[in-house]
């Protein structure tokens, strides 16, 4: 089984040393959270688009070293920010990929944190734990818990478009963006210390309560897109 957990924000702008401090803390939530699938100390590869896949100490300075490479090898500009992606595996069934790309000031496309799970069928996934941890390190615009069959039925029967904001059976809306959730759905959010509210929407697997929640969302104002050229991190 597998599952994405995702944050997404616009521009922010960041040091190399900043980014290298808030993947440490996501290497650290997920060594905590997901022993079973290998996110633990000296077991992350580098995978990297010019060359092979080279083993990765969880540590702010191997972080750095990593991230620096990393902008060269991008064409590193202040726009596109600095890309890395990261790949553990653990015991039989178990894999573990977190992707992201920070630091920049693009004017289209999104700053993100993605964090994919593979899990043996039945085995119990803190989602809203792993997602609170990408909003707390990260302090994305929105985000959720996903996978493809809800993303196929948001496209499919809510009109969603990729690069749009979107929740999951868990979701996470910025400050702005909580203040429009309607008062009804008050029961299923939890305040997050950074700001901005966890959603618990559905167990995985409900399409359909995913689906009319989202459009809820969307029509109270809580999924507008951010104004492009974007010119802020969060709505």
């Amino acid at each position: 089984m597998r599952r994405l957990v995702r944050g997404f924000w616009g521009r922010r702008e960041e040091s190399a040393e900043a980014l290298a401090a808030r993947w440490k803390l996501t290497l650290d939530r997920l060594a905590g959270l997901l022993p079973a699938a290998g996110a633990g100390p000296g077991v992350w590869r580098n995978i990297s688009a010019s060359g092979p896949a080279t083993g990765l100490r969880p540590d702010a300075a191997a972080l750095l070293a990593a991230l620096r490479v990393a902008r060269e090898a991008d064409g590193w500009s202040d726009r596109t920010g600095y890309g890395l992606r990261l790949v553990a595996a653990g015991a039989p069934g178990w894999k573990i990929e977190v992707s992201g790309r920070a630091g920049g000031a693009p004017e289209n496309l999104l700053q993100s944190m993605v964090i994919g799970v593979d899990s043996p069928d039945g085995a119990e996934i803190p989602d809203a734990e792993l997602l609170a941890a990408v909003a707390e390190v990260w302090e994305p615009d929105f985000g959720g818990v996903t996978d493809d069959d809800v993303l196929d039925v948001l496209e499919d029967d809510g009109g969603f478009v990729v690069g749009e904001p979107a929740i999951g059976w868990v979701g996470y809306l910025s400050p702005a963006r909580a203040a429009l959730v309607p008062d009804d759905m008050a029961e299923d959010r939890k305040e997050l210390g950074v700001g901005g509210v966890l959603l618990d929407i559905t167990s995985r697997g409900d399409t359909e309560a995913v689906l009319r929640a989202y459009l809820r969302l969307r029509d109270a104002g809580a999924l507008q897109p951010l104004p492009r050229p974007l010119d802020r991190a969060t709505l």
